[in-house]
């Protein structure tokens, strides 16, 4: 609880700062301040193990650099030294022309690309400081400076909060909304192409890092030994994104989660020419939720051997060409990729060089705000499909903002996927019963469609009926309301209506 009434306080301080307008920066001040306090903590436990060990240890960050050096400087009984602490003007002009411009250097100086220090470069080289006031700095930093990453248990109360104001940047329109995919769906997805210790982990649009960082969630119950650490640490997860501020957000939520350097690269993955892709750059699993109905130049799309205007279905030409031979993917997509006649050709080269086993349709209200209904494709590359089974979700209940999809919504379908067998929700179909343009809609079979028999002076008869039960139910109302006797405007209208009138306008209209 302790994370969430601190980031709850600095969002409301945020809220009155003339540089902070919408969640996005809300989130995005928060973290730089998050992160060079985990490093400091991070800094301080690594010195503490060094020195029971006999060992020596550099800080990564060191002199006034230190967050208990500029930040938040502390007196002999451990309280803040207010005197050295800075504030107001100071406060500013130091982090805006001493602090910012020498973390950005490290990218500079990092002994290699695979390095904290150069991530630490990147992440404040695409950041600036939008807290103009320092004495709303201060405020903020002495809130941050209360918490603590020492423990595990800190660690995943903070990562859990941290992953709530991700999605709560939906809020503040599509760019947030756009790339943060609800955490259940993801471990779901995550369980279902079950990643091991040496595969490769791929997601070309990786927004917050969602996807990456849940595949690390449940890959490092699988470590057994310091080279799987290893692993883990460096050769398994890869990811790109384009946009600076899920850039930034993805790069930390992997820090915050356990990854000390992630392997996110910002940069178009889609201007990337798919003739030029080597076995060298393959991954073994691919995991993804593409961005949607976007726009790309024209030399973009030309990259592309199915000619496209759509990104989505870009994206599946890279994730199918970008695969292992025996490579698995668990990819999010609009529901229409399965019967508009534009992605024809695209369906027909994932059933022909694919194995897609698996459909997961989702009900609308899934994604928050989006208004679409999507599906999740999971396939096997290297041999084509015979047979796809499909899973219809019903979790009985609309799903929305106070009411969210959770892992109980999805348990049916991990235990029945395992089998792929046959229930009110499931059934499978033949390839070979598709036609030409190889339609994928979901159709269940198992459920009959319950027709309205009645004709249609029924129907109308039934209206009328139930019109006139809803009128003397609201006379009734009137009746509570306003007694016949109160003969005030309401009441005018009340006597309007028992004489008829506005059934006479109504006929005349």
């Amino acid at each position: 609880m302790q994370y969430e009434q601190t980031f709850n306080a600095i969002d409301n301080i945020l809220r009155n700062e003339a540089g902070c307008s919408t969640e996005l920066d809300y989130i995005e001040q928060t973290s730089w301040l998050l992160f060079l306090k985990y490093l400091d903590d991070h800094d301080r436990e690594c010195e503490e193990k060094a020195l029971l060990s006999g060992k020596d240890y550099k800080p990564i960050l060191t002199g006034y650099m230190r967050w208990s050096q500029w930040a938040a400087p502390k007196k002999a009984d451990g309280t803040l030294d207010t005197v050295n602490a800075m504030t107001g003007p100071d406060l500013s002009q130091f982090v805006d022309q001493k602090l910012f411009p020498t973390l950005r250097k490290f990218q500079e100086t990092a002994t290699s690309a695979k390095t904290l220090e150069y991530k630490i470069g990147e992440i404040f080289a695409e950041l600036r400081n939008k807290i103009t006031s320092g004495y709303n700095l201060r405020e903020v930093i002495n809130l941050i400076d209360q918490l603590h990453f020492q423990t595990a248990e800190d660690q995943h109360e903070m990562t859990v909060l941290y992953e709530s104001k991700i999605a709560k940047m939906g809020n503040a329109g599509r760019n947030g909304g756009e790339y943060y995919t609800p955490r259940p769906l993801i471990r779901t997805i995550v369980k279902v192409v079950n990643p091991r210790i040496g595969e490769t982990v791929y997601d070309p649009a990786c927004g917050s890092a969602g996807f990456l960082c849940e595949a690390y969630n449940y890959m490092k119950e699988q470590i057994h030994s310091t080279e799987d650490i290893r692993i883990l640490q460096e050769d398994t997860f890869f990811g790109k994104e384009k946009k600076p501020l899920p850039y930034i957000i993805a790069t930390m939520n992997m820090i915050f989660h356990g990854v000390a350097a992630p392997n996110i690269i910002r940069g178009n993955t889609l201007a990337e020419n798919l003739s030029q892709i080597q076995e060298k750059d393959r991954k073994k699993v691919v995991l993804a939720n593409p961005p949607f109905g976007g726009s790309e130049r024209g030399e973009v799309k030309q990259n592309f051997d199915i000619n496209t205007s759509e990104t989505a279905y870009m994206f599946m030409q890279h994730f199918i060409k970008m695969m292992k031979t025996g490579g698995r993917a668990g990819i999010v997509i609009k529901n229409t990729f399965l019967s508009n006649g534009d992605a024809a050709a695209l369906r027909r080269l994932l059933l022909e060089q694919c194995n897609l086993h698996t459909i997961l349709d989702l009900p609308s209200g899934v994604f928050q705000g989006a208004g679409v209904k999507t599906v999740v494709l999971f396939f096997d590359k290297g041999t084509p499909t015979k047979k796809i089974w499909y899973y219809q979700l019903n979790p009985g209940r609309n799903l929305g903002k106070t009411n969210a999809l959770n892992e109980d919504d999805l348990a049916d379908f991990l235990k029945l996927q395992q089998t792929k067998g046959d229930s009110e929700n499931s059934w499978s179909v033949d390839v070979a019963t598709l036609g030409e343009d190889c339609d994928l809609s979901v159709k269940n079979p198992n459920k009959v469609e319950e027709k309205d028999e009645r004709d249609l002076e029924t129907i109308l008869n039934t209206i009328d009926d139930l019109q006139d039960e809803a009128s003397e139910v609201m006379l009734k109302l009137w009746d509570d309301v306003f007694p016949s006797n109160d003969y005030s405007l309401f009441g005018k209208l009340r006597d309007d209506d028992e004489n008829g009138i506005w059934d006479n306008k109504e006929e005349e209209r």
